[in-house]
């Protein structure tokens, strides 16, 4: 029987678009975009639109799999769950007696962005007292320079860009990680909006401005500071906005007097007339919406520039104008209990040790740790590809005395290092709570199809370890309606009204905050209760500042070695290391990529398809060259993460990436790395 189901996209985007299903025979036969959704109308990307291929590919994992071979060699045979999960708690109880509960680490991410089954495993290691994890590796530098300057991560409704006099896409390559906004951009254009994009290569989205800024990367900070000269400069902002609604303006216009045009220009490689022509065109309107990508803020620098970047709409009033303003999330609009899914009240006190993500393979092959990790639980994420200084990160995966346990949908770079596979649900197959971080829509998904085989959910795998491990409490047995009624239940104005009943009938649901959505109209909620250009954090220097990378062209010792600056931005088919086990977007990604410039690319005797090596002081790995003017002399840009296996030469991209952190937040600096290539 053929029938027509409704559901939502789980991946990390901010689109977080509702899809229509077709189900036949209970196989999921295509999937589109659900026309009726008011943000997403519809619109869907390439991945999610062959969603059945990732559903019934041959890595699809369908049973609970136990090693056989050496790690690394992804050698198993099928195990019962029953056996598999006694297995666990044996081996966490014989753990949790020699080295106490800390030596166990749990490690997930982003592989769904259900509140369900995202939070799932936290109440179990919480109550076990094992080490927590600093989840850093995507927003936290970004978010923490951003709430430095407005008090929270928000901004202006997406939706009122499509009235705005100019839309800056800064960099945001919308085109690959976010489509439906372009939609909104397109109508803006339609209007009359000028659409500007900053970006350090020309991105798919780049071509499609009517004005494109190159700037070197990890500058984007001091291009907001230039632009801040000449806004106070020549009198292009809203002393009545700034009066009331923020605090420190004095001090700004003193200090930004030493970003003048020729300064920045210098740092940016943007020629000085371009900084003051863009700048007057950004404070010739308050209709100015300011569209702002996570990636920026990747760099060692990475929260300084997020802040600054955010004092732009409160110069120029923007930030009350109903077209106007800035967004780089919506996360902090939704106003969830996510303490009742998190239940950081079951952890013994004092609280365990937390181990940032980013170094997971020092967490692993430190031997003055102690006590030494010597338990994984990987859920929703593929550490072996995503994180950062992968050699060291293999050699830990590599240990035998490490327990690693790995819940996944697909066998991946890190199943191969795993004691213990365990099947795990897709979205299609479980029921999830979304909230976006890039629209205003609070969305449920209940299951399209039954399970795959054996797989089961993170919920449904946590209940069960909880039981083994003789825990108690009674949030282990609630269902999932019962999570997401406890979940709408904090009584915060922005879900009013919103019910467990109301988006099992409608499935998505605006939040309760009124047209236009402007939280900064008046002010912001930091400590001062304003938009704050001055900040007594602590966290981050007092005003907005540009900071040279530590791995960038001022580190002249370094450069000389490796000349090239390298970013790792998304590529079109892949979401991190999501898609990559399908032989389809494989094909159509065509293989792991450098672009280089032709002035690069000819100092070496490397011509377009070349088989290269880029080396960083972590690591190298190969890739075929590709020659392009989208980027500019000096930058190596490689779109993508490929797992592994399927790379030349066994390493993908994050062999060159470093697992330093930036200047807050404790996120990566993944976008500041030095390289050279060769050919090989």
């Amino acid at each position: 029987m053929r029938e027509i189901r409704h559901s939502v996209c789980p991946h990390d985007c901010p689109s977080q678009c509702a899809l229509t299903v077709t189900v036949d025979g209970g196989r999921v036969t295509a999937v589109a975009g659900d026309a009726a959704h008011p943000f997403t109308q519809g619109v869907v990307c390439g991945k999610v639109h062959d969603y059945a291929e990732r559903l019934y590919a041959p890595t699809r994992v369908l049973t609970p799999l136990k090693r056989v071979g050496p790690k690394g060699a992804g050698s198993f045979e099928p195990i019962g769950w029953d056996a598999a999960i006694e297995e666990i708690a044996t081996r966490w109880r014989d753990i949790i007696a020699r080295w106490g509960a800390e030596a166990i680490l749990p490690f997930s991410y982003g592989g769904t962005l259900g509140l369900l089954q995202y939070w799932a495993g936290h109440p179990l290691f919480h109550a076990l007292g094992a080490s927590q994890l600093d989840r850093t590796i995507c927003v936290t530098t970004g978010y923490s320079g951003w709430m430095t300057t407005v008090g929270t991560v928000a901004g202006s409704d997406a939706e009122q860009m499509v009235d705005s006099d100019l839309v800056v896409l800064w960099g945001i390559n919308a085109s690959y990680t976010h489509i439906n906004l372009m939609s909104l951009v397109k109508r803006a254009r339609e209007r009359g909006a000028l659409i500007v994009c900053i970006d350090p290569y020309r991105t798919q989205t780049a071509k499609k401005a009517d004005l494109y800024l190159q700037p070197r990367p990890g500058t984007d900070g001091a291009l907001a500071l230039g632009m801040m000269h000449v806004l106070i400069g020549e009198g292009l902002v809203d002393h009545d906005y700034i009066r009331r609604a923020t605090q420190g303006y004095a001090e700004l216009a003193l200090h930004v007097r030493q970003y003048d045009p020729e300064r920045v220009a210098a740092i940016t490689g943007l020629a000085p007339d371009v900084i003051v022509s863009f700048a007057r065109r950004y404070g010739a309107t308050k209709a100015s919406f300011l569209r702002v990508g996570i990636g920026l803020s990747r760099h060692d620098n990475g929260g300084a520039t997020c802040r600054a970047i955010a004092c732009l709409p409160a110069l120029t009033g923007a930030y009350a104008h109903p077209s106007g303003g800035a967004l780089l999330a919506s996360s902090r609009s939704f106003g969830l209990d996510l303490a009742s899914l998190e239940r950081r009240d079951l952890m013994p006190e004092p609280p365990p040790r937390t181990i940032n993500m980013v170094r997971l393979g020092r967490a692993l092959t430190d031997a003055a740790m102690s006590p030494p990790v010597q338990a994984l639980y990987v859920y929703n994420s593929n550490p072996a590809s995503v994180v950062p200084n992968q050699e060291l990160v293999l050699r830990g995966l590599r240990r035998e005395g490490l327990f690693t346990v790995v819940h996944e949908q697909h066998l991946t770079d890190t199943t191969a290092y795993a004691d213990l596979v365990l099947p795990a649900t897709t979205s299609m197959e479980h029921v999830d709570l979304y909230k976006s971080f890039g629209h205003l829509y609070l969305q449920l998904a209940e299951p399209v199809i039954e399970p795959a085989g054996l797989s089961r959910s993170n919920w449904h795998v946590v209940r069960q370890l909880a039981r083994a491990m003789d825990l108690s409490d009674p949030h282990f047995s609630k269902n999932e309606p019962t999570l997401v009624r406890e979940v709408l239940e904090s009584g915060d104005p922005s879900v009013s009204g919103i019910t467990y009943e109301r988006l099992k009938e409608e499935g998505s649901v605006r939040l309760s905050v009124g047209r236009p959505y402007l939280p900064f109209a008046n002010g912001a909620p930091t400590p001062s209760g304003k938009v704050e250009f001055v900040s007594a954090s602590g966290a981050l220097p007092a005003l907005p500042t540009y900071v040279p990378l530590v791995e960038g062209p001022a580190n002249e010792a370094l450069a000389r070695r490796f000349p090239l600056q390298c970013i790792v931005p998304p590529n079109r088919f892949f979401l991190n290391s999501s898609f990559s086990q399908s032989d389809m977007l494989r094909r159509r990604q065509r293989g792991p990529s450098v672009f280089l410039h032709p002035i690069d690319a000819g100092s070496r005797g490397i011509v377009d398809g070349d088989a290269v090596l880029v080396r960083s002081l972590r690591g190298e790995a190969r890739f075929a060259a590709t020659v392009t003017d989208d980027t500019r002399p000096g930058l190596a840009v490689i779109e993508g993460i490929w797992w592994s296996q399927h790379q030349a030469g066994a390493r993908g991209v994050n062999v060159i990436t470093d697992d330093r952190v930036a200047d807050i937040g404790g996120g990566p600096a993944l976008h500041s790395n030095l390289v050279e290539v060769a050919r090989l």
